[in-house]
């Protein structure tokens, strides 16, 4: 199996979709600050064109960003983005388009920075998943290129995607909200393949899918969740004794294989709660619980909450 087919199957169990909110054309001196975002967004960040300066007001870290990075922070936390001459900026004006994002300019007549600004929603209860494992702040780059190389490169296909999107907010075509959209989905699952096959992955499951030998364990689960795994066919699979399969997972992820199959396991289960015919009993076993009393004891202690709870709290918000 290779890294896709774990990365469809968690896209396809975290129901997500995108959305472009505002595109910022800015001259130096510019300023732009975002609160701590809800548990279920994640903010986003493209940089067409010129630079910018990305700061942590809680940590203090700042990150210099270039024309082609792209920043998500699954964790919605609070950040500000400026031009880092430390000047007060001027005044901002906008105009709502009609296909749903904002246009921001200011006066400033220093260096032009061309970026879009949007958001990714995740239904919960999947959100604890991404947040659980991916880092705080991801940033990729965009990179155009030719050859056979840049054809299959993540970060070529980037670059395309980042174009569409630059061409879909030059103006107002027919369709272009849904369009915008559609690709801001897109660009959820281009990032992560992106940052997979980095030379330096970033902690969490894209270290892990990015390591070739434990691949084949990470799809598995994803691909298989009920099946009753155990350490020795894990290990197995991915050619290594338990103990040295233990350590890398750890070492990779931060936490061990069965942590990881358990949060499979709920989060499919959450979704298969919503559906009317399903009993507790069958989406117990949907997942690989032989015993319903233990399917709900693991269930309430990773969603705060019981299968029943969540199946009527479900209801309730549909």
């Amino acid at each position: 199996m290779s890294q896709v087919d774990w990365l469809s199957h968690l896209l396809q169990m975290i129901n997500l979709t995108g959305q472009l909110e505002v595109r910022c054309v800015y001259g130096a001196p510019w300023r732009v600050a975002w609160d701590q975002s809800a548990a279920h967004e994640i903010p986003y960040h493209v940089v067409l064109k010129g630079r910018a300066i990305i700061e942590d007001p809680q940590t203090g870290t700042a990150r210099d960003l270039v024309g082609g990075d792209i920043v998500l922070l699954p964790h919605g936390s609070a950040h500000v983005l400026h031009d880092g001459s430390g000047r007060a900026p001027g005044l901002t004006y906008e105009r709502q388009g009609s296909a749903g994002w904002t246009l921001s300019e200011n006066d400033g007549q220093g260096e032009h920075l061309d970026l879009l600004c949007g958001r990714f929603f995740i239904a919960p209860p999947h959100d604890r998943l991404i947040r659980g494992y991916l880092p705080t702040t991801l940033v990729v780059r965009a990179i155009d290129g030719h050859g056979e190389k840049g054809i299959v490169s993540a970060s070529h296909r980037l670059a395309s995607l980042v174009g569409l999107m630059r061409m879909e907010t030059a103006g107002d075509e027919l369709g272009g909200y849904a369009m915008l959209n559609a690709l801001s989905s897109a660009l959820f699952t281009l990032v992560l393949r992106a940052a997979s096959e980095s030379e330096q992955t970033p902690a969490g499951l894209l270290a892990l899918a990015g390591h070739p030998r434990l691949a084949p364990a990470i799809s598995a689960m994803f691909a298989d969740p009920a099946r009753p795994w155990n350490l020795h066919d894990l290990a197995d699979m991915c050619s290594m004794s338990r103990a040295t399969f233990m350590r890398h997972f750890q070492d990779k992820l931060g936490r061990s294989a069965a942590d990881l199959l358990t949060d499979i396991r709920m989060s499919l289960a959450a979704n298969e709660l919503k559906k009317p015919a399903m009993t507790t009993e069958a989406v117990a076993d949907s997942v690989g619980y032989r015993s319903v009393s233990a399917f709900r004891r693991v269930f309430t202690d990773k969603m705060g909450m019981t299968p029943g709870q969540w199946r009527r709290l479900a209801r309730e918000g549909e």
